[in-house]
């Protein structure tokens, strides 16, 4: 298996809190905060607005609210998977799976200028980091890492199949849970693949050989891991020695 530099913002130190409800206080140090969706900062306190599991990236101090929820709600720093819909002068419009659509500006890509920017066309999938998230404003995103000033893997996405999935199996992927990496790491033992996953359930894949068989074959393995946890997803990656 291969995949595109940084498609998969990895982080190992996941750890899971406690069930949090709409309204209740998170006592948390303000310090470098990074909130994720199902969070709000006050003036006072942070406070949850939707119901789920309160959990925290320890190494990049990133906390948010995870549940079951299909509705994406755009947060800054999610990366996204995005279909074209508008091609404008400056800017061009995608479906992220929002309430709103957002817009990606024209040069929102690593070193382009007007001459040199991507000619994207209605239709075009595209991967990007969401950089605006306001409930007032439509979202905004880039093709590359404004933290680096560099792709990093974000830009657009040829060929391939995109599947969709719940938003809390997209993150599991993109955390790397641990049974999920060794899942994807069974696969690409059998077939060389690249793969991307957005915050707003999509689930992009392409196989080096772009055969649709197995194509479909490996979209369908990723998809039964979704609703698999511990041993069940063991016992998944068994069974593809078997087929």
């Amino acid at each position: 298996m291969t995949s595109k530099k940084n498609k998969m913002e990895i982080d190992q130190e996941e750890t899971e809190l406690e069930v949090v409800l709409p309204g209740d206080p998170i006592n948390i140090t303000r310090k470098d905060l990074k909130l994720g969706p199902g969070l709000t900062l006050t003036q006072d306190s942070v406070i949850c607005i939707k119901a789920g599991i309160l959990k925290h990236f320890s190494k990049k101090n990133i906390w948010y609210v995870e549940n079951n929820q299909r509705r994406y709600i755009p947060a800054e720093r999610d990366p996204v998977i995005g279909i074209v819909t508008y091609k404008g002068g400056e800017y061009y419009r995608l479906d992220i799976g929002s309430a709103h659509q957002a817009i990606l500006p024209i040069l929102a890509f690593e070193n382009v200028s007007k001459k040199s920017r991507p000619n994207l066309n209605i239709g075009s999938l595209i991967y990007a980091k969401v950089v605006l998230a306001n409930k007032d404003m439509e979202p905004e995103v880039w093709c590359y890492n404004p933290d680096t000033n560099k792709a990093e893997g974000f830009g657009e996405l040829k060929n391939g199949y995109v599947i969709k999935c719940s938003l809390r199996y997209c993150r599991r992927i993109i955390s790397q849970e641990t049974g999920i990496r060794s899942l994807l790491k069974k696969l690409g033992e059998k077939f060389e693949f690249e793969i991307a996953a957005g915050m707003n359930g999509r689930i992009w894949i392409c196989l080096k050989s772009k055969d649709i068989k197995n194509t479909i074959y490996c979209c369908n393995v990723i998809k039964r891991g979704e609703n698999l946890n511990g041993d069940d997803i063991y016992e998944l990656i068994d069974s593809l020695d078997e087929e």
